[in-house]
């Protein structure tokens, strides 16, 4: 029992700088690496409820799944703040096949932009490759069958009016659809609801397979043979107005409930076949869902309030975030940081400000190096806040207000499941999950009770 004791002994030496209560951030460390359970709240995520495009059935299901689950563990003031509404609404289901029937049956990986037209059922025919003029698309006998498209780019292809003209045509004929290539073996999705209409929907159905899926059928041609492709796609438009919504929930500040410190990260994700919606951004969302019960478990009280978001509409241009900083402008003053979870499954490995923060910052995450000593974390400054970003922290950044998104370290490669047919719960690494929900309760902890709001950039 001596070396357990000597350890909890080390630890609490090691939080004396802590800006919380050091009990309260033992706690906290104690509870998150005995009995973590991020890895659960995902597995709900992606297994219960899966995929959660932004307007879709998933999503407001995953919406009220979290705000439940604030409620459970004590969080105060939980609900759901509308941001707006899109004009028609899109669900992908989770009956979709595509494949190669003949001359050798394969099976594909596959995608659609979301927010087009499904199948309708089964639809099986031959193929035949795009046309280079007009006058050849006759030739080919498109209907009922599926036009494999050229490269989008390369020697010797037709101008991109030739190809439109092409494509209309193909389309008056009755093609079933048409079928693309990826660049490489991922196959990625994206989609746009602007400019949508229900009463005038999109029909067209247009695939995009892997790159070696397209070759296998493509080669099979060039042999003589005459393949035969099947495609289910699972597809439908619900009418709108969809309204959208952003997940809130509070830790009050005892002393200066005011003040914010915000946990973040995005719970929409895209939603194509395959996909789970796990380390973009399944991962993010649990980690502050985890972070939320874990300082609540612990009993803590910070001086600044401590609020969780879960933003939607991110994918699609930062939506919920652009839209909260609009309509909550008056309290942009009294957010100290927000911290957004983002960069997929590896774990918190630092964050960036500039140099006036850094001492805070530092100080914010020291108890971690204890707890979690071969998993380091830096703090780097640098002249200016990031302005740019991808994800909700440079909503605040242009505003004004401190945004930080977690520099994730480790192994997993991101790339592989950004937005792809990979972003699947088995992707998800557990012992980053635990640091990352740590981190983020013990960095939020600290930062709600110390001294002073973080600096800002100017001030």
């Amino acid at each position: 029992m001596k070396q357990p004791l000597m350890l909890a002994a080390l630890l609490l030496s090691s939080l004396g700088q802590s800006q919380g209560n050091p009990e309260i951030v033992a706690k906290v460390i104690e509870l998150g690496k005995s009995g973590n359970q991020t890895r659960a709240h995902l597995e709900y995520l992606c297994e219960q409820i899966g995929h959660r495009l932004t307007g879709s059935s998933n999503l407001q299901r995953a919406c009220d799944w979290t705000a439940a689950k604030f409620k459970e563990f004590g969080c105060q003031n939980v609900h759901l703040e509308q941001w707006g509404e899109i004009p028609v609404g899109f669900d992908r289901g989770s009956r979709h096949t595509g494949r190669m029937v003949s001359p050798k049956p394969r099976n594909f990986e596959f995608t659609t932009r979301s927010w087009t037209a499904g199948t309708g059922g089964l639809r099986s025919g031959g193929v035949f490759e795009e046309p280079t003029t007009v006058e050849a698309l006759a030739k080919a006998a498109p209907k009922g069958k599926w036009m494999m498209m050229l490269p989008r780019q390369g020697d010797g292809l037709p101008t991109k009016e030739v190809r439109d003209a092409v494509l209309a045509g193909a389309r008056a004929a009755g093609i079933l659809g048409t079928v693309a290539a990826s660049r490489n073996e991922l196959v990625i999705t994206s989609g746009s609801w602007e400019n949508l209409d229900f009463a005038n929907l999109p029909t067209n159905v247009d695939i995009t397979v892997r790159k070696s899926d397209f070759e296998a059928v493509t080669e099979a041609m060039k042999e003589g043979a005459k393949p035969v492709l099947e495609f289910n796609l699972d597809q439908k438009f619900v009418k709108g107005p969809i309204p959208v919504y952003n997940v809130i929930a509070e830790i009050p500040g005892a002393s200066k409930p005011d003040e914010v410190v915000i946990v973040s990260g995005h719970l929409d994700s895209w939603d194509g076949p395959g996909s789970q919606g796990t380390c973009d951004n399944g991962t993010g969302t649990m980690v502050a869902l985890e972070a939320a019960r874990l300082l609540m478990a612990a009993g803590a009280k910070p001086e600044r309030t401590i609020r969780f978001i879960l933003w939607t509409g991110e994918e699609q241009g930062l939506w919920g975030s652009r839209k909260y900083v609009e309509a909550h402008t008056a309290e942009l003053p009294k957010i100290s940081a927000v911290i957004v979870d983002d960069g997929g499954t590896n774990y918190c490995g630092g964050l960036v400000g500039i140099e006036s923060m850094k001492p805070m910052l530092e100080q914010a995450i020291a108890p971690l190096a204890e707890a979690f000593p071969d998993l380091p974390m830096t703090i780097r400054a640098q002249e200016k806040m990031p302005q740019g970003g991808g994800s909700d922290h440079a909503s605040f950044n242009r505003a004004g207000v401190p945004g930080f998104f977690w520099n994730e370290t480790g192994v997993a490669d991101y790339t592989y499941i950004h937005h792809t047919q990979h972003d699947k719960l088995e992707g998800a690494i557990n012992r980053y999950l635990v640091q990352s929900s740590v981190a983020s309760a013990v960095t939020a902890y600290n930062l709600a009770c110390a001294p002073t709001m973080l600096p800002r950039q100017g001030g």
